[in-house]
């Protein structure tokens, strides 16, 4: 008697083939977005988060040529349950990233981040199930990241930051400290101290090889925005990162939040975000440039707030000028929703600006001059 595949792995074997019937008709477009010439700056953008992905729908109007680095670190929601059954690295920041840089037709990423509401699925989405299947059939999460690129035509390129299982462990002021990502909010909140320092464990970690040759040659680099601790910093903390940002020509720009955060920087003004960068790159001043938002958060915003304890970011140009840091402020709100937001294409066009601003300075005449002269 013919034995049957486990339940599970039926499931897995039937959505990838699915996956792969859908994208078929899309594998040409991929297909002539990589023949085609490159059109745009190298942008290198590290983080994680809904910050990242808010980023890259942006940024992808003004370059094909993206490179996103994600920080692997999530332990809660699907991507820790995936993670703790599987020993898979978590898939969510990276699927939303994928779906954020992807130009496939709408049903192919409202796929991606459905989410089932019944069942042994229940609360996972088909984008971080469909990872966890390619996962196991490539045989590493890189592979099965740039399996997706193939079906989705991605513009640019997405890279977790390290192929290593690791852990955020979180440090607090009266001594406590907590391990794991989703554990963070909580412990600060019951225990009403900051946050001195966050490590991974186990330390050692090493950063994919594509990710430091990203950061080495690329046109420009972005950290930000998003949590400062949970996505932002992590990525600092795995060897090899820090070291390629100082080693860059490239200007490295950190994107302010435009409010504080419950359980990670309540109270910080926005220089406490850019130490708090160099305290976890030993102390290297990893970016040179800084960009924050001008425009006016609403009483109603504020009021929304409040009770957690977040506020808009008060930013002092004298601390940043004394840091040997440029500073630009534009108007960077979303409108017309219930949480203060970037909006991907006001951010987008301010990165640009400061990144023409700064090409100028500097006498080159390279991609950016080149993409302006095409557009």
């Amino acid at each position: 008697m013919k034995r049957k595949r486990p339940i599970r792995r039926r499931i897995y074997i039937k959505m990838l083939r699915m996956f792969r019937e859908m994208g078929r008709k899309h594998r040409r477009n991929a297909e002539t977005l990589q023949a085609a010439k490159v059109i745009g700056p190298h942008i290198v953008a590290i983080g994680g988060g809904t910050g990242l992905s808010t980023l890259l729908r942006g940024l992808k109007k003004y370059t094909e040529n993206i490179t996103a680095i994600v920080t692997v670190a999530d332990d809660g929601g699907g991507s820790g349950v995936l993670r703790e059954e599987l020993g898979m690295l978590p898939p969510g920041d990276i699927r939303n990233c994928i779906t954020a840089l992807a130009n496939a037709e709408p049903t192919m990423i409202e796929l991606m981040n459905y989410r089932f509401a019944d069942g042994v699925y229940k609360g996972q989405s088909f984008g971080n199930l469909l990872l966890a299947a390619l996962n196991g059939v490539c045989g590493s999460f890189e592979e099965a990241v740039a399996r997706t690129h193939e079906v989705l035509a991605v513009t640019g390129k997405v890279l977790p930051v390290t192929g290593s299982n690791v852990n955020l462990v979180a440090e607090f002021e009266d001594g406590s400290s907590v391990c794991g990502e989703s554990k963070i909010y909580l412990h600060k909140k019951k225990h009403q101290c900051r946050i001195t320092r966050v490590h991974l464990e186990p330390e050692g970690s090493q950063a994919l090889a594509g990710a430091i040759e990203a950061i080495e040659q690329a046109d420009l680099i972005l950290l930000g925005p998003g949590s400062l601790y949970t996505s932002v910093i992590p990525n600092l903390l795995v060897n090899g990162i820090a070291e390629a940002l100082m080693r860059t020509s490239a200007p490295r720009i950190y994107i302010m939040n435009v409010m504080t955060q419950d359980g990670e920087t309540e109270g910080y003004t926005a220089i406490d975000h850019v130490h708090a960068l160099f305290d976890h790159a030993s102390g290297q001043h990893v970016v040179d440039t800084c960009i924050y938002n001008t425009a006016p958060v609403s009483e109603a915003l504020c009021r929304r707030y409040s009770p957690e304890g977040a506020e808009p970011v008060r930013v002092s140009p004298e601390q940043f000028e004394r840091e040997g840091i440029d500073l630009y402020g534009y108007p960077l709100m979303q409108d017309g929703t219930e949480l203060a937001r970037h909006d991907p294409q006001l951010l987008a066009a301010a990165i640009m600006d400061v990144f023409g601003k700064k090409v100028e300075r500097k006498g080159i005449y390279g991609a950016y001059d080149t993409m302006v002269r095409d557009r």
